[in-house]
């Protein structure tokens, strides 16, 4: 048992004197370290300083070179523009020169110049002597000319003064030849509305006896129902009848009036207002009312009456006679009037 013991007593070590020794020898080298590196913060420190003193230096040195050489560029400046000054005195100075010596030589040609002046002057003089003697040929020439043309005025206004005289008579005669054409012209009118009135008289005779014939003005009135079925330009039997007598008259007539009479019986068809349907045989009231003037003038030439003695005119429903919409002013409108005029 004691062996026991003392065999583990034996065992037993003792580690504090070691650690201490190690965190002894630890705190030496940290206090070194520390001490290296003050020391070299203190020599950084020192060269830190002596570089900005040398840079504050130098800048201070770049400044006087930036003044100095500024200072040098004005002065070159400056010697610039007295180089231009002095080139532009000389270019004067120059010129002035180039100006005297070209005085100086036309001062020694001036005499030469002069009298080629004098010579050229007088072969003008005697140019403008022999243009004046040429100018004086042909005054007289224009005088000769000028007294020709006086005695050819004189014979063309004896001439004018005798054609003058001449006019006024033959005006005198075409104003007297008026006067009697128009004489003569009133007289074929009268004639005419003596024939006429004579026309009209006989028509009264031969249709006095229908009410839907009458008289206005200078015209001869027919109503359309008389003489055409409604809407048709095809003349029905009582219209054949009394353009028949109407023919005949004509006829008469035409061999009682002079043949110097230019005369013409205007056949004008009219219509009421009432528009077609344009489905029929005529499209419209123009185109109706000339057809049955048409058919009138056609009907009278068949039965002898010359053809040049007639005319044919459509008024469609334009030319009314009794305005309005009523039946009878519709009935009055549809007509075919007769007029005996002049071509």
């Amino acid at each position: 048992m004691a062996l026991a013991r003392n065999s583990r007593h034996k065992r037993t070590v003792d580690y504090w004197p070691g650690f201490v020794d190690a965190l002894s020898t630890l705190l030496m080298a940290i206090m070194f370290l520390l001490t290296v590196f003050v020391v070299g913060q203190f020599i950084l420190s020192r060269e830190i300083s002596g570089r900005d003193e040398v840079l504050n230096r130098l800048n201070s040195q770049i400044n006087e070179l930036t003044q100095a050489l500024a200072l040098e560029k004005s002065g070159k400046q400056d010697l610039e523009d007295s180089v231009a000054n002095l080139q532009a005195s000389l270019s004067m100075a120059e010129g002035e020169r180039s100006r005297l010596q070209s005085l100086l030589d036309a001062g020694s040609g001036s005499n030469q110049a002069a009298q080629q002046r004098v010579g050229t002057l007088t072969q003008q003089l005697d140019e403008q002597k022999q243009a004046s003697a040429r100018a004086l040929s042909q005054v007289d020439l224009l005088n000769q000319q000028i007294a020709a043309l006086r005695s050819q005025i004189a014979a063309v206004e004896a001439a004018l003064q005798a054609s003058e005289e001449k006019d006024q008579t033959s005006q005198v005669k075409i104003a007297d030849l008026g006067r009697r054409l128009n004489v003569a012209l009133a007289q074929r009118v009268q004639e005419l509305n003596r024939y006429r009135s004579d026309f009209f008289g006989r028509l009264r005779e031969i249709l006095s006896d229908r009410d839907n014939i009458r008289i206005v003005g200078d015209r001869f009135v027919f109503q359309s129902e008389v003489l055409f079925p409604s809407g048709s330009a095809d003349l029905n039997p009582d219209g054949q009848t009394e353009m028949a007598k109407l023919a005949a008259a004509l006829i008469d007539l035409s061999k009682e009036i002079p043949p110097e009479i230019n005369w013409v019986l205007r056949v004008d068809g009219h219509t009421d207002n009432v528009p077609l349907s344009g489905t029929g045989r005529y499209p419209d009231n123009w185109a109706l009312s000339s057809a049955r003037a048409i058919a009138v003038v056609k009907f009278l030439i068949a039965h002898g009456v010359p053809a040049d003695r007639l005319v044919a005119a459509g008024f469609g429903e334009f030319q009314p006679l009794a305005p309005g919409d009523a039946p009878e002013a519709r009935a009055a409108n549809r007509r075919i009037e007769l007029k005996l005029t002049e071509k």
